[in-house]
């Protein structure tokens, strides 16, 4: 392990993507402690306690997304949320509009700025309208816990509305939001591994020592008294712990071998020899990008209509919603499946890789060239990737069902499996694979002796 590490940073290039990796992600955290002008911290911070009242429901979710920031009522409250529904509802777009397919085909990376620079505007709307919402729950509680917003912006009124607090609310949180997106895409451009994901998951590490201070509350170790919670409780945490992990690596990394057979073919003037390889197919091609896609998605209509409130549609729309519920269950395990197969659509080009093999000389035994070989990979794929949806499903609703049966507080069994940590495995590997490609094209052995990424 410190070999691996040893090898990583004598390596000028790949030293310097990480150090601009961590520099960058430094920077998303001091934006997790400045609050919102004009909003004391502390009071939110203690409001949002006693509106969660320790289970996990959908601010705690929030908060959990964007690192502590939502409950402090700071600049990046919104997290990069915004940015993932743009993204989903652009992708969405692209594959619905035949015409945005074949400009992203012909003209390629024009095509690909083109939809990058729709997906910004689109953020920017986006934030607009939650952190307006933000700002208009903001003053609701600010009217059962007053202190919360400064009274000389709420002073400042035209037509009975404090525009100057919602000016400066809506401009610092958007701004935050599109800060946040721009480290991502640098991140990705210059760094080491996803930049959007890396915040989601940095994000989620920050609250783990949150979660470990509620374990050692709930045990009561400081009382005879029993406590919430007992060490058998947390010995199937912890076990679910492992089950959940080990599970996560084996369908991300998993996949199944299509064998090829190469013929005799003339290079030059020499005749090349046929052998035999093969095309790993991906059991999860999407790893866990649906997760992030479905809890986003999940999210932000929940999220509206809690900050306008329950007495209207988008109120009730949000009690339907509510974390660990029945329909969000329902929801959340039909949007990873979709989410999975969309994603994998979109990404894997079977008539590509036919056309590729047939110009190589390249065939499946027993299969055709051509349009067979594509319609063989597309029925395979669909088969494998719904074995990989199901399974990803029933990881990430996991601890769910372990609270209920144990009843363990969702906030703790949140970060011992579920999306949280199928998003933090999933980050890792994709990280792990980026340096260890690194590694290898400088002819390193890798980032690990014993135990190297799959698939490599």
């Amino acid at each position: 392990m410190f070999s691996g590490l040893q090898r990583i940073f004598q390596i000028p290039e790949l030293k310097s993507k990480i150090l601009i990796t961590l520099l960058l992600l430094a920077a998303c955290r001091i934006g997790s402690f400045i609050p919102i002008p004009g909003i004391n911290g502390e009071l939110a911070v203690s409001f949002f306690r006693h509106a969660t009242g320790g289970s996990q429901n959908l601010f705690q979710m929030v908060d959990i997304f964007s690192g502590g920031a939502f409950s402090q009522m700071t600049v990046i409250a919104l997290g990069v949320t915004p940015y993932i529904s743009a993204s989903i509802i652009m992708q969405l777009l692209v594959a619905l509009m035949p015409s945005l397919q074949r400009e992203v085909k012909e003209n390629g990376d024009a095509g690909k700025r083109k939809i990058n620079r729709w997906t910004r505007f689109l953020t920017i709307i986006l934030s607009i309208i939650q952190s307006a919402l933000f700002a208009r729950y903001a003053l609701q509680i600010n009217l059962s816990r007053p202190g919360i917003v400064t009274g000389e912006l709420i002073d400042l009124t035209l037509f009975g509305i404090p525009w100057l607090f919602y000016f400066i609310a809506i401009f610092t949180m958007t701004t935050g939001t599109m800060l946040l997106m721009w480290i991502g895409e640098q991140i990705t451009e210059r760094g080491i591994g996803n930049g959007i994901s890396l915040i989601i998951c940095l994000g989620i590490l920050s609250q783990i020592p949150t979660a470990m201070g509620l374990v050692l509350q709930q045990l009561n170790l400081d009382s005879q008294e029993p406590g919430q919670m007992n060490f058998s409780s947390i010995l199937v945490l912890a076990a679910v712990f492992v089950i959940v992990t080990i599970a996560t690596i084996l369908v991300i990394q998993g996949h199944r071998r299509i064998p090829l057979q190469h013929a005799r073919r003339v290079v030059g003037r020499r005749e090349v020899q046929g052998g035999t390889s093969y095309i790993p197919l991906k059991i999860n091609y999407a790893g866990v990008i649906p997760v992030i896609f479905a809890s986003a998605l999940l999210m932000f209509p929940a999220t509206l209509g809690t900050f306008v409130g329950r007495g209207n549609w988008l109120g009730e729309v949000a009690g339907w919603l509510s974390p660990g519920g029945v329909l969000y269950l329902i929801l959340f395990i039909g949007l990873i499946i979709f989410f999975t197969y969309f994603w994998t659509a979109t990404q894997f080009r079977p008539d590509q890789i036919a056309s590729d093999m047939k110009k190589n000389g390249a065939f499946i035994p027993g299969i055709r060239q051509g349009k067979p070989t594509q319609d063989y990979l597309e029925a395979t794929m669909n088969r494998i990737t719904l074995l990989g949806a199901v399974f990803l499903a029933l990881i990430a609703i996991l601890p769910t069902m372990i609270s209920r049966l144990l009843g363990v507080s969702q906030t703790i069994s949140y970060f011992f499996g579920g999306t949280a940590l199928l998003i933090l495995v999933g980050v890792v590997l994709d990280t792990m694979k980026q340096i260890e490609s690194h590694l290898l094209m400088k002819r390193y052995d890798g980032f690990m002796k014993k135990g190297k990424v799959r698939g490599r």
